[in-house]
């Protein structure tokens, strides 16, 4: 029976977040949060076990897209709702609260998920995380993707086009992506345990624990963002740096665990490879469908109401990714670049509250101007040393 131990206790703990919300039982905001973020984190393993078992079953090309989006859909739904809210009340903080929430789930896999998974791999063979060959396809958009989202702070606005811009994007590089030879899928724990199964039952299994953590998710997003708003109140908190970093942990932490299994097993280049994908998918879906939520919300096509700190907050995002594009261009990533990426991620995330703390004159609002600028400088240097590897990438096109 242990097998099944893993399933069985995320499907006991994705029931009482949706069961509060059908009963229309509101316990306090605190509680809320616990509850509902329980409900999505164990929703999330159940995607990502189905995600896992659904390539067996559909194209490849299919599944790239497919896949890609449904194991997301966590960090979508609170993102969507924090977005359709701002429509609907633009006079609030909810689009800066979408925003945080983007943010903080895009710099959280580069500054923490991909230096975990190169760290923890030299640590244990004293060796480099090497991606293969057509991963640099993945590379190449996420630069482009960067590349774009760079003018969305020097313009002060994201806007409708921007969005087609991104999955634009997203979907050219699916189509190359689709192109690739069919490989045969290995399939570990629970997942391998569904895969198991005979045909029939397999998709039938799939298919319910899709619909059983999509559903899941959905019901939860609403109470999990407000009670999270809304704990930030009661406690004093920041309600934007609790949506900026709980609210993703939530959300990406089935995926970063998955990671960090495959790197103990040896395969750290299936667990970055996966979350260099994450990452592209977020920086470019995610992020194009801010404004379009927003204008299907609001009613019209004016752009998603940001201030200067929001537009700060994508800046040092994009800063982050242009520097980590440059640091994997070579398609390997070792300890001194996962040691810089996790270093400046700390920096970044700390040194508001140490400058509130320290009253040595640096208001905190400075903090993330200096580290965007830190970013953007070792990017440059290291674009300069790297780039032959960086023009590489234009072969992304073609494998």
């Amino acid at each position: 029976m242990s097998k099944y131990l893993p399933l069985s206790l995320a499907l006991l703990l994705a029931l009482p977040g949706p069961i509060l919300r059908l009963l229309e039982i509101h316990p306090s905001a605190p509680v809320m949060a616990l509850v509902a973020g329980t409900a999505i984190l164990a929703a999330s393993f159940l995607l990502l076990w189905a995600c896992d078992v659904a390539q067996m079953d559909i194209p490849q090309s299919l599944a790239l897209a497919v896949v890609a989006f449904i194991a997301v859909l966590p960090e979508y739904a609170v993102d969507m709702y924090f977005t359709w809210m701002a429509g609907q009340h633009p006079e609030s903080s909810y689009a800066h609260y979408a925003i945080a929430n983007m943010t903080g789930a895009n710099r959280l896999l580069i500054g923490v998920a991909w230096a975990a998974v190169a760290g923890l791999f030299w640590l244990k063979t004293r060796n480099r995380v090497t991606l293969a060959p057509e991963r640099r396809t993945e590379v190449l958009f996420l630069g482009l993707a960067t590349a774009y989202a760079m003018l969305v702070p020097l313009k002060g606005s994201l806007t409708w086009y921007d969005g087609m811009v991104l999955v634009g994007l997203y979907v050219w590089y699916i189509r190359l992506a689709g192109k690739r030879p069919c490989e045969e899928c290995e399939l570990h724990g629970t997942a391998d345990l569904i895969g198991s199964l005979p045909k029939n039952r397999r998709r039938a299994a799939t298919i319910a624990l899709f619909l059983f953590a999509a559903g899941v998710i959905l019901a939860c997003a609403e109470p999990f963002s407000e009670s999270l708003v809304a704990s930030g109140k009661i406690f004093g908190v920041d309600e934007f740096l609790l949506v900026q970093w709980l609210a993703p942990i939530a959300s990406e932490a089935p995926e970063f665990i998955v990671a960090i299994m495959f790197v103990l097993r040896g395969d750290a280049a299936t667990a970055l490879g996966s979350l260099l994908s994450a990452k592209l998918n977020q920086w470019t879906l995610l992020v194009g469908m801010i404004p379009w939520v927003y204008a299907v919300s609001s009613g019209g096509l004016s752009p998603i109401p940001l201030d200067h700190f929001q537009m700060q907050e994508v800046l040092l995002t994009a800063a982050q990714s242009l520097l980590a594009v440059a640091m994997l261009a070579g398609l390997t990533l070792g300890p001194r670049a996962a040691a810089v990426l996790f270093v400046l991620f700390v920096g970044q995330l700390v040194s508001p509250l140490f400058l509130a703390e320290a009253h040595i004159g640096i208001p905190p609002s400075q903090a993330h101007p200096f580290f965007s600028a830190l970013y953007l400088a070792s990017f440059t240097v290291l674009a300069f040393h790297r780039r032959r590897e960086i023009l590489e990438l234009r072969r992304g096109f073609t494998i």
